[in-house]
């Protein structure tokens, strides 16, 4: 990979009532980002439909499409035509009664470089992820685009410090997380504040446990349904190997953009060698469940 930078943009959204909208509204935002100078740029978690899994309904199956399938081929036109890398997350169909959480990675010449499959998968109130997704089955792939190598985890995964080393043990220099956090559409809790800094900063974690770059793009705006609805929080933002933020969004929607300085990575590295003085000898309780009494 060529020395210098790579720029990132995120194209952070509030649902739009269909499809088309917010397949419009997500091209707009790419040409946006591009615009400003973004070669990587990275949609919201399931972006192209409401946030669905507030409830649990046979009939939600009916938004999932096929990898490569409609979407991919649009974005990988605009990806051609813009020559940008961009991580499209889509619900993926891969047969009937097998769907997943998935980011199709399109290079910059429009070519689909492989997909990632959402692994950890939530189930809570208003997040009844695992009635719809199967927990991916691809690793932790790393895919080689035109401008940096790139990394994908969705949403839940971002609380995982062993996908994100995973990830940069594959020699991602950086980690997108499309994601879908929210409160309850009546607005935070008591500890809604805390939950929202945890968020940023279990991320800011990863970046700087790895020597990483960091960018995370979340949905905004309420979405109602008979559960009681989410408002999410946005707060999109980029960091860099030190987890410092360099570029982040409010709660409405905004195109958010960053130039990442690859030399970072390195010089991170070399302050603070933690990949170097990993005890990989010891860590053999990391593949157990629990490690009752201590065993």
């Amino acid at each position: 990979m060529a020395a210098g930078s790579f720029t990132v943009g995120l194209v952070q959204m509030a649902w739009s009532g269909s499809a088309v909208a917010a397949r419009d509204a997500a091209e707009a935002g790419i040409r946006d980002a591009v615009g400003q100078g973004a070669g990587i740029v990275c949609l919201q978690e399931l972006f192209a439909s409401p946030y669905f899994c507030q409830e649990e309904d046979t009939a939600c199956f009916d938004l999932a499409e096929s990898v490569p399938g409609p979407t991919t081929e649009r974005f990988a036109g605009l990806a051609r035509e813009l020559e940008v890398v961009i991580v499209v997350p889509i619900f993926e169909r891969r047969t009937a009664g097998l769907y997943h959480n998935t980011a199709a990675v399109i290079d910059a010449t429009g070519d689909l470089l492989g997909t990632y499959r959402k692994m950890h998968i939530p189930d809570d109130p208003q997040f009844f992820e695992k009635f719809y997704f199967t927990p991916g089955d691809l690793g932790y792939p790393v895919f080689e685009t035109r401008y940096a190598r790139v990394g994908v985890l969705i949403c839940w995964d971002q609380w995982y410090p062993e996908a994100a080393r995973l990830m940069a043990l594959g020699g991602a220099e950086l980690i997108c997380y499309p994601t879908a956090i929210a409160w309850p559409a009546a607005g935070p809790g008591p500890d809604g504040e805390a939950e929202r800094d945890a968020w940023r900063t279990v991320q800011r974690g990863h970046a700087i446990a790895n020597g990483v770059w960091v960018a995370s793009v979340n949905r905004v705006g309420v979405e109602a349904s008979e559960a009681g609805g989410l408002r999410f929080w946005g707060g999109s933002f980029i960091c860099d190997p030190l987890g410092r933020v360099i570029a982040q969004a409010s709660d409405a929607p905004a195109v958010v953009v960053a130039q990442c300085e690859r030399g970072l990575v390195e010089q991170q590295r070399r302050a603070w060698p933690f990949l170097r003085d990993r005890r990989i000898d010891t860590y053999e309780g990391l593949r157990e469940r629990f490690l009752d009494g201590g065993r």
